[in-house]
């Protein structure tokens, strides 16, 4: 995957020479409306080979919160300008940084927290042979999770489920989503393919959807 490293430096150093004002637009933004804490969100996730590396994003919550990683469209710690940064993706932003330097690529699964990656077995361990990416398949697919999660919780609590929302939540990701983006990144470890990079990078920034392991994502 020579190809792969050489264009995510080279899209990356440009990346950040291009958008370093959109950059310090946001983090001023952050510390102005969201004050009390850092403008940047910084947490230990699960790198290549299972070893961990700090992941950079712009932080979208409140800074005391419970801590759960899974969050839900409406959740209570996510601010208002975190909310907005979340649904143009400007929050990931900052992760072009972590590409350069190389613990994660454009196109690659989602960094994981060491309590889910730690879960990994067998064949399923092949997620771990990858950098993490800034999208992918499994990014693609459910690029609107919160509100999925959201909806699924509101189907739950209206068919008498009296859980608190984010326990419902943490077993939807647990069982549902989190087990199918496993498959979706081995497919895409096992078939991967620089055109389908291409072809997925374009399709996270025009919000388009593409054909991909024989399903639409």
């Amino acid at each position: 995957m020579i190809l792969k490293r050489l264009f995510d430096i080279l899209a990356s150093f440009f990346g950040l020479l291009i958008l370093w004002p959109v950059l310090v637009i946001v983090a001023i933004l952050v510390k102005v409306k969201m004050p009390g804490g850092p403008a940047f969100f910084c947490q230990k996730r699960v790198g290549k080979d299972g070893k961990l590396f700090t992941c950079h994003k712009f932080r979208t919550m409140v800074v005391a919160h419970n801590g759960s990683s899974v969050s839900v469209s409406g959740d209570s710690r996510i601010t208002p300008l975190g909310a907005k940064l979340r649904h143009y993706k400007l929050d990931e932003l900052p992760e072009l940084w972590d590409v350069l330097i190389g613990n994660m690529s454009f196109v690659g699964p989602r960094p994981d927290v060491p309590g889910y990656a730690d879960k990994l077995e067998g064949d399923d361990r092949d997620v771990l042979k990858l950098r993490p990416g800034i999208t992918g398949p499994a990014t693609l697919k459910y690029r609107l999770e919160d509100e999925m999660i959201a909806e699924y919780v509101s189907q739950k609590q209206a068919a008498g489920d009296t859980r608190p929302a984010q326990d419902i939540a943490v077993e939807y990701n647990d069982t549902v989503i989190y087990p199918d983006k496993v498959r979706l990144n081995c497919y895409y470890y096992r078939h991967y393919s620089f055109i389908k990079d291409i072809e997925m990078i374009f399709a996270t920034v025009l919000g388009k959807k593409i054909q991909y392991a024989g399903e639409e994502i």
